[in-house]
């Protein structure tokens, strides 16, 4: 069965349990690891996952949703690419135990709806369209892959230290915009498991947001104008760079790009790579005067790097000396930096409320790498090669080393493979996040419980 969607608890019940094949030492991911991982090992950290998209209805509070966390969907991805969609639950222990029982090779999670996921179709004989999203956080999605034609160090899913530094400037440059620019507080960045980074916007104003808005948001951060066939891919128009764009240009992209891109990718080193950079200059006499001199130093001695720098210094001298002739020349320079640094966002993904999106902790099955969350003010010292596999974990485990509850909050919890990850997201993302919904909530309810003392005196 591939990609079927099984939309009933009575078809789930007929399917096959996922075929449980004895892994052998090479393999990094497989059922029977994901068994250990979601399963008595503790690993996974349910509980934190519960509270975080609980945002507070924890039933404490009279203001609470005690049915807030069962209107969330999720989505599970079994072995031979079985699909289990609108799966919803109760509380912690009802989605720890559906998981465990699945072993899922990859968890989603979608928006909160106006009724359960699980009983849409109860609803759906009444007539009236009540399934619909209300509440989702806003997310971004960001893939290495987009980026092949401006890396050369890999291609497709692969990824190294020399190109991995395209995703860091991204989270710097998105990161600092949501904060600065929309005012957001609560926002969580993790990896994907394999080629990319995503982010979670979690304020109750970004949870809100209708895809309209959602949309404007979205448009907010395109630069990217043509598709891989055009030349030139981004047109900033005007005399002046955007707020936002200038800031990014002068904080994160202009650095970025004469110092580590040129040094790690050599972007203007041969005949290949510099012509790619000559077809974004709409001037063909300029492209032609530049491209005369590189043909004419080709047997250069100096090295890649220091070939790349040079001829970057000629192509702005050339530019400044000549904008005059031709408006499009005016933010040329510029252009060039931002289709090589500036952050390319699926920008679908944000725009629509009932997108899922892979959760964090849960395992990529294609590198067995754990999706951890990335400290965003720290965002250099992210090595995705470092982030552990399911397969260490095991061995970790099996060692009998480091202790590996995710409910330790001691000093020791950091020794594990997981621990400071686990702690990073408690500490730094969720209590803080946490604080800020109760005290909502407790406003909401006040004001509620004013409004109800105002009617009775009336």
């Amino acid at each position: 069965m591939t990609r079927e969607e099984i939309e009933s608890r009575e078809d789930e019940s007929m399917m096959d349990a996922p075929q449980i094949n004895k892994p052998k030492p090479e393999e990094f991911f497989n059922v029977n690891y994901l068994r250990i991982y979601y399963g008595k090992s503790n690993l996974f950290p349910y509980s934190d996952i519960h509270k975080w998209l609980s945002y507070g209805h924890d039933g404490k509070h009279p203001g609470c949703d005690e049915y807030y966390f069962g209107r969330r969907e999720f989505s599970f991805t079994l072995e031979n690419d079985v699909y289990l969609r609108y799966k919803s639950f109760k509380n912690a222990s009802s989605m720890e135990d559906a998981i465990r029982s699945h072993f899922p090779y990859k968890i989603d999670i979608g928006a909160v709806y106006s009724v359960d996921p699980d009983k849409r179709h109860a609803y759906s004989q009444t007539g009236s369209n009540v399934f619909t999203p209300v509440e989702r956080e806003l997310v971004f999605d960001i893939d290495i892959t987009d980026y092949d034609d401006v890396r050369y160090c890999c291609s497709g899913a692969d990824v190294c230290s020399k190109c991995w530094p395209l995703m860091t400037v991204a989270i710097k440059v998105i990161h600092t915009s949501l904060t600065e620019d929309f005012g957001f507080k609560h926002i969580l960045w993790v990896f994907s498991g394999r080629r990319g980074v995503h982010c979670w916007v979690c304020d109750p104003k970004a949870r809100r947001m209708t895809n309209e808005q959602r949309s404007a948001v979205a448009e907010y951060f395109r630069v990217y104008k043509g598709n891989e066939n055009n030349a030139r891919k981004v047109a900033l128009m005007g005399y002046s760079l955007h707020p936002f764009l200038a800031r990014s240009y002068v904080d994160y992209l202009k650095g970025f790009f004469e110092g580590e891109l040129q040094a790690t990718q050599s972007i203007f080193s041969t005949k290949d790579k510099y012509e790619k950079i000559l077809a974004m200059i709409s001037d063909e006499d300029i492209q032609s005067e530049l491209r005369g001199k590189w043909e004419n130093s080709a047997r250069s001695s100096l090295s890649e790097e220091a070939i790349s720098l040079v001829r970057w210094e000629q192509l702005k001298n050339t530019l400044q000396s000549k904008k005059h002739k031709a408006p499009t020349l005016r933010m040329c320079v510029e252009e060039i930096v931002f289709t090589f640094t500036y952050p390319r966002i699926d920008l679908e993904v944000s725009k629509q409320m009932n997108h899922l999106l892979k959760a964090p902790f849960c395992v990529h099955p294609k590198t067995g790498r754990v999706c951890v969350p990335i400290d965003p003010n720290n965002c250099d010292e992210f090595d995705p090669l470092a982030v552990p596999t399911l397969s260490q974990l095991i061995e970790e485990i099996n060692s009998g080393g480091s202790r590996m509850d995710v409910d330790d909050d001691s000093d020791d919890s950091d020794t594990s493979l997981l621990g400071k990850s686990v702690k990073f997201f408690r500490s730094s993302f969720l209590e803080p996040l946490l604080k800020s919904c109760k005290e909502e909530i407790e406003s909401s309810y006040k004001t509620k419980i004013g409004k109800s003392k105002d009617s009775l005196s009336w």
